[in-house]
C-alpha cells in the first residue's frame, strides 16, 4: 500500500471512530503532517484521494470538511461515502448490525401494536416469499420481510431512517446469507428466528416481537464475529441485481 493510501485509510478510520465528525473541518495539511509524521505532499495526495471518493469535500476559501455520510431524503447510492467506507472497512458491517438491532427491534414492537389488516397481509406475503426462496440466494426476500415489518410500524421517522439506509442494510443481509446460510445449523436457527418474529408481529405480541427482532440481528452479528475468530474470511458482497444474486458458499 502506498504511503498516501495508508494515510487516507487512517483518516477514514478517524472518521469512522468519530475523531473526525461529518461536516467538521479537517485539520490543516501542516497539522495532519505533524500528527501523522509524514510530509505535507503525502497528506495532500491522501486528501485528494478522499475527495475523489466523496469522503471529504473542499469549500473554497474555507478548507476541507468531512462529507455528510447519509443523504437526507435520498437512498444511498453505490458511490456514496458511507457505501465506500462500508466496503473498505470490515468493522462497519458490525456497526450496521448494531443499528439494525436497535431500530428493527423498535420497529417490530410498534408493528405488533399498530399493524393494520393490510400490513399483516403484506408481512405474511413477504414471509411466505422468504420461505419459498432458496436459502442460499434469499437476501432480497429476507430484506423485504424485515422492511415490511418496519413499514408496519407507522412511525414515519423510523421508516425514513431505515429506508435511507436500505442499501446498506441489504448488504448486512447479503453477508448473513453468504456466510451463515450455507451452514445447516446456522440456517435452521435463522429460519426459526424469522418464524418467531413473524408470529409475534402478526399476533400483536409487541414485547415478544421486539425480543425476537433484536435477538435475530444479534445472533447474526455474533455468529459472523465467531467465524472471524475461528479464522474464516467473511464474504462481503456488493448489492446484486434486483432479482437477487447467487452467492458463493462460505469457506467452512
Amino acid at each position: 500500500m502506498a504511503i498516501s493510501q495508508e494515510i487516507s485509510y487512517r483518516l477514514e478510520r478517524l472518521i469512522l471512530d468519530g475523531g473526525l465528525a461529518p461536516e467538521h473541518k479537517i485539520p490543516s495539511e501542516r497539522q495532519l503532517a505533524a500528527r501523522l509524521s509524514v510530509s505535507r505532499a503525502v497528506i495532500r495526495e491522501a486528501l485528494h484521494e478522499l475527495q475523489g471518493r466523496g469522503v471529504i469535500e473542499t469549500r473554497h476559501g474555507k478548507g476541507s470538511f468531512v462529507a455528510s455520510m447519509v443523504p437526507g431524503a435520498n437512498d444511498l447510492g453505490e458511490q456514496s461515502p458511507l457505501m465506500h467506507l462500508f466496503e473498505g472497512h470490515p468493522r462497519t458491517l458490525y456497526d450496521l448490525l448494531e443499528v439494525r438491532e436497535q431500530l428493527e427491534g423498535q420497529a417490530a414492537y410498534l408493528a405488533a401494536q399498530r399493524a393494520t389488516r393490510l400490513d399483516r397481509h403484506r408481512i405474511t406475503k413477504a414471509f411466505q416469499a422468504l420461505e419459498e426462496t432458496d436459502p442460499l440466494s434469499n437476501a432480497r426476500p429476507d430484506h423485504g420481510f424485515h422492511l415490511a415489518i418496519v413499514e408496519a410500524s407507522h412511525n414515519p421517522i423510523l421508516v425514513h431512517v431505515l429506508n435511507s439506509l436500505k442499501k446498506m442494510m441489504l448488504l448486512t443481509v447479503q453477508a448473513s446469507v453468504a456466510n451463515l446460510n450455507p451452514r445447516e445449523e446456522m440456517r435452521k436457527k435463522i429460519v426459526r428466528q424469522h418464524r418467531q418474529l413473524y408470529e409475534a408481529v402478526v399476533s400483536g405480541k409487541a414485547a415478544a416481537a421486539q425480543k425476537a427482532a433484536t435477538a435475530h440481528v444479534r445472533f447474526v452479528s455474533e455468529a459472523m464475529r465467531e467465524m472471524e475468530k475461528e479464522g474464516s474470511t467473511l464474504i462481503r458482497l456488493p448489492v446484486g441485481p434486483e432479482t437477487g444474486a447467487q452467492y458463493p458458499q462460505a469457506t467452512i
